[in-house]
C-alpha cells in the first residue's frame, strides 16, 4: 500500500520574524490564503486517501498541524521532542509505518515547497511510486529540470535511463557556486534535488541499517513502543543519542541503487524571503509585493511581505527585503537575507524569547 510522510519539524528562522518557535513557517499564510502545510497536504492528498498521509513534526507543534489538516487520523501524527534532522525523522515514520503495514510503499515530502501545477506534481507522484514497486531496493528520489543557476539548491546527476520515466543518479552536489551550477544546467543532465523521495519502508530501513546503525537501532527500540507505555521514556531515553544527520549524507550519498525521476514541475523550496521572487510577480519596476498593501515611490527590486493588511510603503530605496509581523519588523538589503539566522540569534540574546 502507498504512505505519503510530510515533514513539518523545521522552525524556519531564515523567514523570521513571521515565522516563529511558536508558529513555524509551515503555518504562515503567506500565498493563495493557505498554509504551507495545508498546501502540501492538498498536494498529496491529490493521490492518496487521508487515512494514508502522516506528519511528523516538532511534539510541541502537533495541535497546530492537528488545527490545518484536520483529516489526517491523529494516529498518523507523530511528534519528535526535537529536531535531529532529516534521518532521523524519516527513519522513525518509515519504522511505525512499517509495523503497520509491512509491505508499505512510502513517499517523503516537505511543508515548505511550492509545487504548481498539480496536475503535473501528481503525475511525477505516481510515477515514482510505480518505480518503488517495481524495483524492492531502489531509492527514487523526484528531480526538478533547473530554470536558473541557483547556488542554494543540491543537484543531481542523472544516468542512463532505465524506463518509467526514470534515470540512475551517478552524483548529488550540495550547492554549487555559481560557476558550476551554471555549467550543470547547460549540460542538460542535472536537476535540482527536490527532496522528494519514494521507496519501501523495509529498503529505507535497511540503508539506514547499513550506514547510520546506532541511528537504526535506537529508532526500531522506538517504534517498537510507539503505541506502548513505555513511548515516552524510550524517546527521552534514546532521541538525544541518535546522530544529528540529513537523509542526503546518512544514506542518499552513500547508497548504490539510487534512481532519479524527472518531476516536469514549477518547484520552490521556501527557504528564505529571496525565494518569493521565484514565486510572486514582480511588479513594473521589480518590486515583488507579497502583502495586501503596499506602495512604493521611486523604489525598485524590493520584496515586501505581511500576513495582514499593514500599508508597507517605500521612497526612493532599492533590492530591499520589509517584512512586517505584529511585533517585528525585518529590513535589510536582499544580499544579506541569508544573514537573518545569525540575526536571530542576536535577538535572542538581547531580548531572550520574546520575539523569537
Amino acid at each position: 500500500m502507498r504512505h505519503a510522510v510530510i515533514m513539518a519539524g523545521g522552525a524556519g528562522t531564515r523567514l523570521w520574524p513571521l515565522s516563529r518557535m511558536a508558529r513555524p513557517k509551515q503555518m504562515l499564510r503567506l500565498l493563495g490564503g493557505k498554509s504551507l502545510m495545508r498546501q502540501a497536504y492538498e498536494r498529496v492528498a491529490a493521490l492518496l486517501p487521508a487515512d494514508s498521509i502522516y506528519v511528523i513534526t516538532g511534539t510541541r507543534y502537533l495541535p497546530l498541524v492537528a488545527q490545518e489538516v484536520p483529516e489526517i487520523p491523529e494516529d498518523n501524527l507523530f511528534g519528535e521532542p526535537h529536531g535531529r534532522d532529516t534521518a532521523n525523522a524519516i527513519g522513525l515514520a518509515a519504522a511505525i509505518i512499517q509495523h503497520r503495514d509491512p509491505q508499505a510503499i512510502m513517499g517523503i515530502f516537505t511543508a515548505d515547497h511550492l509545487i504548481t501545477p498539480v496536475d503535473r506534481f501528481v503525475a511525477a507522484l505516481d510515477a515514482a511510486y510505480g518505480v518503488a514497486e517495481r524495483q524492492a531496493e531502489a531509492l527514487v528520489t523526484l528531480g526538478v529540470r533547473p530554470s536558473s543557476a541557483h547556488t542554494g539548491y543540491g543537484y543531481i546527476r542523472r544516468g542512463r535511463a532505465i524506463g518509467d520515466r526514470s534515470y540512475v543518479v551517478e552524483e548529488f552536489t550540495e550547492k554549487p557556486d555559481l560557476a558550476r551550477a551554471s555549467d550543470y544546467v547547460t549540460s542538460g543532465c542535472y536537476y535540482w534535488n527536490s527532496g522528494i523521495f519514494t521507496w519501501r519502508a523495509t529498503t529505507i530501513l535497511d540503508q539506514l541499517r547499513r550506514h547510520l546503525p546506532k541511528s537504526h537501532d535506537g529508532l526500531t527500540a522506538i517504534a517498537e513502543q510507539w503505541n506502548g507505555s513505555e513511548r515516552a521514556a524510550t524517546l527521552e531515553r534514546v532521541w538525544p543519542s541518535l546522530i544529528k544527520i540529513s537523509i542526503d549524507f546518512g544514506v542518499m550519498e552513500r547508497a548504490e541503487h539510487v534512481l532519479v525521476v524527472e518531476m516536469d514541475c514549477n518547484w520552490v523550496d521556501l527557504g528564505s524571503w529571496t525565494s518569493f521572487e521565484s514565486m510572486v510577480s514582480a511588479d513594473a519596476d521589480g518590486n515583488v509585493n507579497a502583502a495586501i498593501a503596499t506602495l512604493n515611490l521611486g523604489s525598485r527590486g524590493n520584496i515586501l511581505v505581511s500576513e495582514d493588511d499593514h500599508l508597507i510603503a517605500t521612497i526612493g530605496v532599492d533590492d530591499l527585503v520589509v517584512v512586517h509581523s505584529p511585533d517585528a519588523t525585518l529590513i535589510c538589503t536582499k544580499r544579506d537575507a541569508q544573514s537573518i539566522k545569525e540575526l536571530v540569534t542576536r535577538v535572542r540574546q538581547q531580548f531572550g524569547e520574546r520575539y523569537v
